[in-house]
């Protein structure tokens, strides 16, 4: 039985980027895109985030070419006091209290603030991570959108592949969510494979939280009305997903999942209403 959890919901810095990539018929303006970061209380494994957002360090690794074109084709936006460990702390908790961090892939707006949590653990997936990350150019990670700065020195030896996890049921989700990775053990986390976007993305399902049953789907898609009015991405967002037909497949099994258990907050990363939604029902700072 899944134990009782706290989740709240935060924004660690957010970019800008043209509507109509992210949504056709969209106005060819530039809009917000939070990071967001999910805040899970557990009551015997402290806390653990989804994500880490952004942090002023994005602006320390994109300083010099080539580097520098990712924070032309972003811009982003995260002062101090926009980063995940300066609002934890307005939370009461200490940034060396969280005890993992579970990684829903690794671009560089998931990943900016891993260093301000020295003590935690990462739960990431195998295929979200090129072996061989340490010896490519840097051109390559940029065209992967990932700044190798961000993962701490020691990475290799504090993360968990949660491909080495048991695997668990979770009843009453759609089929293409129907099992998943226990990842405390307990089955209040179940990583969820939402690959299609990146190989390897996990999502994170909590049955009980304070509020309804949640879903952090990530970068599945980047807006709600992706799966609730079937509006997908502008083509040439082809270019920055690594496996186009399994994108548009998740976002049917989105829709899907969202048709047969409404009562399920499904949240992706980067839309601003999505976030709005959860935190009024979760009733999240």
């Amino acid at each position: 039985m899944a134990v009782d959890l706290r989740l709240d919901l935060l924004v660690a810095g957010s970019c800008r980027h043209l509507e109509r990539m992210v949504r056709r018929g969209g106005a060819w303006r530039s809009i917000r895109f939070p990071s967001l970061v999910g805040v899970i209380r557990h009551p015997t494994q402290g806390v653990v985030l989804f994500d880490a957002g952004y942090s002023p360090r994005f602006f320390a690794e994109t300083k010099s070419f080539p580097y520098s074109l990712y924070r032309r084709m972003t811009p982003v936006d995260c002062g101090p006091t926009d980063t995940a460990a300066h609002q934890l702390r307005n939370l009461g908790i200490a940034p060396g209290d969280v005890s993992r961090v579970v990684l829903s892939h690794f671009h560089a707006d998931h990943l900016g603030g891993l260093h301000d949590f020295p003590n935690a653990r990462f739960s990431a997936s195998r295929a979200a991570l090129d072996p061989a990350w340490r010896n490519r150019s840097a051109f390559r990670h940029v065209r992967r959108a990932f700044l190798p700065g961000h993962l701490p020195a020691d990475f290799e030896t504090r993360v968990d592949w949660v491909e080495d996890s048991r695997q668990c049921a979770v009843p009453g989700l759609s089929r293409e969510f129907a099992t998943g990775f226990d990842l405390l053990g307990d089955r209040s986390l179940v990583g969820l494979d939402v690959s299609g976007h990146v190989r390897g993305q996990l999502g994170l399902f909590a049955e009980r939280t304070q509020g309804p049953p949640t879903f952090l789907v990530a970068d599945a898609c980047w807006t709600r009305r992706a799966f609730t009015h079937g509006e997908l991405p502008h083509p040439l967002t082809r270019l920055v997903t690594e496996v186009p037909g399994l994108y548009r497949e998740r976002i049917g099994a989105l829709a899907r999942l969202a048709a047969e258990r409404p009562e399920v907050l499904l949240v992706p990363s980067h839309c601003e209403p999505s976030v709005a939604l959860a935190r009024g029902q979760l009733g999240s700072p």
